[in-house]
């Protein structure tokens, strides 16, 4: 069994920083991507960050230049470092990770940027 645990979420205002970990534990041998998505009140889950295992990334670019996705794989751990937030930013985050050809999801974590 695999378990993905988010935290660093919370409440910041416009310009401020967040950032965000999401540990994956279990019975892991390999880890192929790992990701951030986001769904606001209303609207589709969607993605904001992805890395796979060769170390690649992929924005969505709505947060090009200001959020940074890094991975410690010691840890099994996935990072996102969010800058210069804006209101629209606001949303739980959930992490996913694709290990051993089976996507997980964690529980998710709200992040509020306020005007």
């Amino acid at each position: 069994q695999v378990q993905l645990v988010e935290s660093g979420g919370g409440l910041v205002q416009a310009g401020g920083s967040l950032r965000l970990s999401c540990a994956a534990s279990g019975s892991i041998f390999s880890i192929n991507a790992m990701g951030w998505y986001r769904q606001a009140p209303g609207k589709q889950r969607d993605v904001v960050a992805v890395i796979v295992s060769g170390g690649s990334t992929n924005y969505a670019d709505s947060v090009k230049g200001r959020f940074t996705i890094s991975r410690d794989n010691a840890k099994n751990t996935v990072y996102l470092q969010m800058n210069s937030l804006k209101p629209e930013d606001t949303a739980v985050y959930y992490c996913n990770a694709l290990i051993q050809n089976k996507l997980y999801w964690g529980q998710g974590t709200q992040v509020t940027v306020s005007s």
